[in-house]
């Protein structure tokens, strides 16, 4: 793996001498993006994992970063065509400020076991808070530079329209902080439950901690507050709410989520918009009711 770009140093590592170096565990919760080409399609890919490897700051650190980096290039070792596009490699980037959060790693392992080539083995960056696609598999390259890298999946993918900056649509920015979200565990969609009280649960997350999960149990009319887990560094959050239908009937159940920072989700249109799920509520006696008799 090399090192290169604005450094008073530049340096070359191999798998060994990665992981002969200081390790870092963290948890935190992963997250994809979605489909480039379907910036608005919410996908829902989401998991909790504990990451093991090499501080990327403490890394650096050594190294003698110039004072003109801003920001990293990530290359993948992964080349090929894209949307009949021949790219040499997955080229991604990072702002430089990113490091002061802490927390990014050069990763070797993945929930305790080394990384497999499925994953990025032998080496895949992790930054925590951003969407999965920054964190680049196979890692080959970090290279430091006083601006944003002109990769197709830096210019062309993996961006979303700013009409905060420009409200005529021309302007962009990338796909880097996670929005927040939540989706159910349970109930499952188009399950069935019988009458009676049942807790609907599932996971939060952001780019920070979440404050607020709500749940809606009439397709998004009213809304009630769900009790919500406290933070533990970087993982997601449970959330639970303890409902009782009335009467039996088709359900549209929602959920939605507020960060610390204020940002909640928008109710359709974004990669995480409001999650929905319809349920089947039956008259039929509750298992464990008919099990007592």
């Amino acid at each position: 793996m090399q090192i290169t770009g604005l450094l008073a140093s530049p340096k070359t590592l191999s798998y060994r001498d990665l992981r002969a170096l200081p390790k870092r565990v963290l948890e935190t919760v992963h997250i994809c993006s979605g489909n480039p080409a379907h910036p608005t399609h919410p996908l829902r890919r989401a998991s909790n994992v504990v990451w093991g490897g090499v501080d990327v700051e403490e890394l650096l650190g050594g190294l003698g970063v110039r004072a003109a980096a801003t920001h990293i290039w990530t290359y993948g070792l992964d080349h090929g065509k894209y949307s009949g596009k021949a790219v040499d490699n997955y080229v991604k980037d990072m702002p430089l400020s990113r490091l002061a959060e802490g927390d990014v790693l050069i990763a070797y392992d993945l929930n305790g076991a080394p990384l497999t080539p499925k994953n990025g083995f032998p080496a895949r960056l992790v930054i925590p808070g951003f969407y999965g696609t920054n964190s680049v598999k196979w890692l080959g390259r970090l290279e430091l530079a006083d601006r944003r890298a002109d990769s197709p999946f830096t210019t062309k993918y993996y961006v979303d329209v700013d009409l905060d900056a420009d409200p005529s649509g021309k302007t962009t920015k990338p796909v880097w902080t996670t929005a927040p979200e939540c989706v159910f565990v349970s109930p499952r969609p188009r399950g069935e439950i019988p009458l009676g009280a049942h807790e609907l649960w599932g996971w939060s997350w952001s780019n920070c901690p979440i404050r607020t999960v709500e749940v809606s149990t009439d397709g998004g009319e009213t809304w009630n507050a769900a009790d919500v887990e406290a933070p533990a560094r970087r993982s997601w959050q449970r959330f639970s709410y303890t409902w009782s239908p009335r009467m039996a009937g088709v359900y549209d159940i929602r959920c939605r989520t507020t960060d610390i920072k204020g940002q909640s989700q928008p109710a359709d249109g974004a990669r995480n918009a409001v999650f929905s799920i319809k349920v089947t509520v039956t008259d039929a006696p509750r298992a464990d009711a008919a099990s007592a008799s």
